[in-house]
C-alpha cells in the first residue's frame, strides 16, 4: 500500500454493547471498500475481525482486531474492539490508541452499559465520538427511541446526520440528512444503492432534524454561533466546517443508522469517515516525556519528528508475538534498530505489516498517525514505547481496567508449577486487564481479570499454547487475626539429650492496638535476664508467629507484644532457643487475649437498568452486604454497598445473570472488620482440617 500523510488517515474504533454488530459494520465497511469480495458473517465465522477459533465458536469478539481500507482518497484504520464486559481491556486500549470512537447502538435496546463503558473511556481520553444504531431490520426496532436515549444520556450535542426510513423487517432506505438525499440499498447485501430526492411527506421531518444539527454545530463555535441566532441559518460550507470542528472538539456527536448485516449505510458511514472524522493532524496531540528527562513534549504527527510509536495491543502466535502499533511521531521502518523506553531495551524492528484481522499486508513503514503490526520483537509488549535511544521519548502507558474476579489454579500434574507461571506471566504480557502470581500468604497461584468467561479463555491459552492443564478452585480469604483483650504468656524451652542442651525463658504480654496501627515489639527485659543479642531472636520467633496466626493460620494484625522477663543458661541458651521459647509464649498468650477473625471488606459499585435494582438489592443482602447509597445516573441505577470479599466469589457471573448481562460494577478494597461469631467456628475448624490434610 502506498504512504498516506496524517491528513489523510482516519483512526477508528469500533466500540459498544455485546450484540451491537460491531463485528457486523467493520465486515460491511471491508466489503463496500473493496478490502473483500464477500461479505462475511459472524453466524458462520467467516468475518475477517473474529477469526480465532475461540471467536468463532462462541460468536462474539474476544481480542481486538485492526483492520484498514481505502475510501475516496483516505486511509481508514479501525479497530474492532470486544463488547463483551470480560474483554473491557481491549476496548478500553483501542480507544485510547485511536482518534474517534464509533459507538454502536443496538435499535431495539438502545443506551446499554457498553454504550455507558465506552462513552467514559472517550470521556477519559479526550476521543470525538460517533453513534452508529444499528440493526435497524429489527421487527421492534426505534430509531427515535433510541436517539432520544442517546441525548439524554449524553447530552443534546449528540445529533442525527441519517435517519432510517423504513425500519423494520425490509428495512433499506437512510435519508442523508447533510446531502437532504434519500438512498435506497439493494437487499441483497451487495451494499449497493441510487439517490435520490427526499419524498415530499418526509421533507418536513427532514428540515427539522437538519436544524437541530445546525444548532448542535453552532453551538461549538461562538462566530457560527452568533451568526446562527442572527441569520437563522449557515451556508454549506460553515455547517461542513462546523461539523468537522464540533467532532474533534467533541461538541458534537453525530448519529448514523444502517444494518451492517446486510451492508446498508455502510458506503454512507465511509463517506462521513473520509468526509468528516478528525484527521491525526486535527486531534490534541499526545505528550511524552523526553528521555534525558525535562518537560513534556507534544507529539505532532511529523515524519521529521522524533519516532514515537506504542504498542496497543500483543496478540501471541507460534511463530512470534504480533504488536499492534499506533505511530504518533516519526516513522517505523522495517529493518531498524530502536529501543523500547519502557523497559530501557534496544529493540530491532523486523518486517511491518497492515492488517486486516488475520491478514497481513507487508509495508515498507507505518508513518505518522498511521497504525500497523510489528512481528517478533524480543522483549516488547503492551503499553510499551517504541523510540530511538537518541532523542528519544517516553509515552506513559495505558492504565487498564482493575479485575473484577479471581480465582486460584492448581496442576493437573505435578512439576508444572514453572510452566503456569511462565505461560500465565506471557498472557499477562499480551492482556495487562489479566494478573497472575503466587500468593504467599494464601499459599496459592491466584489469577484475576474482568469475568469468568475472560478467565476461561485466558487458562484455554494456557493449555493451547503452552501445554498445561490447570483445576481452577475457590480462592481462599486473606482473613487476619487480632485480639480483643490482653494476656499473658511464658514459655520456657529446655531440652537436654546428650551434649549441649538448648534453653531459654520467657515472659510477655499481648494487647490489642488501634486498628491499622499494626504490630508494635517492646523490650522491656531488665537486669540482664535475657541477654542483649538473645532479644532480636525472640521477636523473630514472635513475628514469625505472627505470619500464621495461632486461630486459624491467617496473619496476626494490630497487636502489642512486650518482653519483660525471662532467664538464661551460660553455656544452653542459644538464638533458636530463645526464637522457639518467644514464638510459643506468643502463641499461649494470644489464644488467652480474645482472639477473633478479620476479614476483607470491599466498596463494590453497581450500575443497573432500574427494573433490575430490587433483585440486586436482595441478592447483596443475602451476601451480607450493607447499602450505603443509590443514585441515578441516566437509564441506570447505581447502588454503593461494602461486601465481604467471601461473598464477592464469581459475582460477576451472578450479576450478569441476574440483569440479562446490562449490570456493570467496580470494587476495591475498604477495610478490614470482624468476621461474625457463628462463622468464625466454621472457618477456624476449616483451616484445622485443611493444615492437618496438608500435614499428612
Amino acid at each position: 500500500m502506498s504512504s498516506h500523510s496524517p491528513d489523510q488517515i482516519r483512526n477508528i474504533a469500533f466500540v459498544g454493547h455485546s450484540g451491537t454488530g460491531k463485528t457486523s459494520l467493520a465486515e460491511a465497511m471491508l466489503f463496500v471498500s473493496g478490502k473483500t469480495n464477500r461479505l462475511g458473517t459472524v453466524d458462520d465465522g467467516s468475518t475477517s475481525s473474529d477469526f480465532t477459533d475461540s471467536e468463532k465458536e462462541r460468536q462474539i469478539s474476544i481480542s481486538a482486531s485492526l483492520l484498514h481500507c481505502e475510501w475516496q482518497g483516505a486511509k481508514v484504520n479501525a479497530v474492532d474492539a470486544p463488547g463483551y464486559a470480560d474483554f473491557i481491556g481491549d476496548a478500553k486500549a483501542a480507544i485510547w490508541a485511536v482518534d474517534a470512537a464509533v459507538i454502536l447502538a443496538h435499535a431495539q435496546h438502545g443506551v446499554e452499559i457498553g454504550t455507558d463503558k465506552a462513552w467514559g473511556f472517550c470521556e477519559e481520553f479526550g476521543r470525538s465520538a460517533v453513534f452508529f444504531v444499528n440493526h435497524l431490520d429489527k421487527e421492534q426496532a426505534d430509531f427515535d427511541a433510541t436517539l432520544s436515549g442517546l441525548q439524554e444520556h449524553f447530552g443534546q450535542g449528540v445529533a442525527p446526520v441519517q435517519i432510517p426510513v423504513n425500519q423494520g423487517v425490509g428495512f433499506n432506505q437512510i435519508v442523508d440528512v447533510l446531502k437532504n438525499k434519500l438512498v435506497t440499498y439493494q437487499m441483497d447485501g451487495s451494499g449497493k444503492s441510487e439517490s435520490s430526492d427526499v419524498p415530499a411527506e418526509l421533507e418536513d421531518q427532514v428540515a427539522g432534524i437538519r436544524e437541530q444539527l445546525v444548532e448542535a454545530i453552532a453551538e461549538g463555535s461562538d462566530e457560527l454561533l452568533e451568526k446562527y441566532l442572527e441569520e437563522g441559518e449557515l451556508s454549506d460550507d460553515e455547517i461542513s466546517s462546523g461539523l468537522r470542528a464540533g467532532i474533534a472538539g467533541r461538541t458534537v456527536f453525530p448519529v448514523l443508522c444502517g444494518d451492517a448485516s446486510k451492508a446498508i449505510g455502510a458506503d454512507l458511514f465511509l463517506d462521513f469517515m473520509s468526509a468528516d472524522i478528525p484527521s491525526p493532524n486535527d486531534v490534541s496531540p499526545h505528550s511524552a516525556t523526553p528521555l534525558g528527562g525535562g518537560d513534556e513534549v507534544e507529539l505532532k504527527p511529523d515524519a521529521a519528528g522524533a519516532l514515537a510509536s506504542v504498542v496497543f495491543k500483543t496478540i501471541s502466535e507460534s511463530v512470534g508475538d504480533l504488536s499492534f502499533v499506533r505511530v504518533f511521531s516519526g516513522s517505523l521502518e522495517g529493518g531498524v534498530d530502536a529501543y523500547n523506553a519502557s523497559l530501557e531495551a534496544n529493540e530491532r524492528i523486523g518486517q511491518t505489516y497492515f492488517l486486516n484481522g488475520s491478514q497481513r499486508e507487508d509495508a515498507d513503514s507505518i508513518g505518522p498517525g498511521d497504525m500497523g503490526a510489528l512481528m517478533k520483537l524480543k522483549d516488547t509488549h503492551t503499553g510499551n514505547t517504541i523510540t530511538k535511544k537518541q532523542g528519544g521519548v517516553l509515552v506513559a502507558p495505558l492504565e487498564f481496567p482493575h479485575p473484577l474476579i479471581r480465582i486460584a489454579v492448581e496442576p493437573k500434574s505435578r512439576g508444572d508449577e514453572e510452566k503456569i507461571s511462565s505461560g500465565l506471566q506471557r498472557i499477562h504480557e499480551e492482556d495487562p486487564s489479566f494478573l497472575s502470581g503466587y500468593d504467599a500468604e494464601l499459599k496459592q497461584i491466584i489469577v484475576e481479570g474482568q469475568g469468568e468467561l475472560h478467565l476461561t479463555v485466558v487458562l484455554d491459552k494456557l493449555h493451547h499454547k503452552f501445554g498445561v492443564e490447570v483445576n481452577m478452585v475457590e480462592p481462599r480469604i486473606p482473613y487476619r487475626e487480632t485480639i480483643m483483650g490482653k494476656a499473658e504468656g511464658h514459655h520456657r524451652h529446655k531440652k537436654q539429650s546428650g551434649g549441649r542442651g538448648q534453653f531459654g525463658e520467657v515472659y510477655l504480654r499481648i494487647e490489642a492496638q488501634p486498628q491499622g496501627d499494626g504490630y508494635e515489639f517492646d523490650d522491656a527485659v531488665v537486669g540482664g535476664n535475657i541477654p542483649r543479642n538473645y532479644i532480636p531472636a525472640v521477636e523473630k520467633g514472635i513475628s514469625e508467629s505472627m505470619d500464621e496466626g495461632p486461630l486459624a493460620g491467617y496473619r496476626v494484625v494490630d497487636t502489642k507484644v512486650t518482653v519483660y522477663d525471662g532467664s538464661y543458661h551460660p553455656v544452653d541458651s542459644s538464638e533458636m532457643a530463645f526464637k522457639m521459647a518467644g514464638s510459643r509464649a506468643f502463641q499461649d498468650a494470644f489464644l488467652d487475649a480474645k482472639p477473633i477473625l478479620l476479614e476483607p471488606i470491599y466498596n463494590v459499585e453497581i450500575r443497573v437498568p432500574e427494573q433490575y435494582m430490587g433483585e440486586v438489592m436482595g441478592d447483596l443482602n443475602s451476601r451480607r452486604g450493607r447499602i450505603q447509597g443509590m443514585d441515578p445516573e441516566g437509564s441506570f441505577q447505581v447502588i454503593r454497598a461494602e461486601v465481604p470479599l467471601a461473598e464477592l466469589y464469581k459475582y460477576s457471573t451472578a450479576l450478569r445473570s441476574m440483569t440479562q448481562g446490562t449490570g456493570d460494577y467496580t470494587m476495591s478494597l475498604d477495610h478490614f472488620e470482624p468476621v461474625p461469631s457463628q462463622l468464625t467456628d466454621k472457618i477456624v475448624a476449616d483451616s484445622k482440617v485443611e493444615a492437618e490434610a496438608v500435614e499428612a
